[in-house]
């Protein structure tokens, strides 16, 4: 067990770093430092576990319909959320939000790969 909550630590920490790298990158986002890109990474975490399932469940259809891409949507709903609450994090709008989940993948996904290997 003590593995898994310091693998849990990690990536937290990764996700922060990553959510810094990805508000430098993109004007419409902006972090003011890393205990608010920290806190981000929670909130994002817990956002992923909780509403995001619930918000899936309900869209089926149109996902469906959509071949999956409203999950984009969806994600980048979550990120308004986080958004909203988080006083240290501002995403200008919805399609920044959709850029910042992207980009946001894909620099955690390089960070997990370099921490991994």
């Amino acid at each position: 067990m003590q593995n898994g909550s310091n693998n849990f630590f990690v990536r937290l920490l990764l996700t922060a770093l990553a959510v810094l790298v990805t508000a430098y990158l993109l004007p419409g986002v902006e972090v003011t430092n890393f205990f608010w890109a920290l806190l981000v990474a929670g909130v994002l975490a817990l956002f992923n576990v909780t509403i995001k399932p619930l918000m899936v469940i309900i869209t089926i259809p149109i996902t469906v319909f959509t071949l999956g891409l409203f999950l984009l949507v969806i994600n980048a709903v979550i990120i308004l959320l986080a958004s909203a609450v988080i006083p240290g994090f501002y995403v200008e709008g919805f399609w920044w939000a959709l850029g910042f989940s992207l980009v946001l993948y894909l620099i955690n996904t390089i960070f997990n790969n370099l921490a991994s290997n």
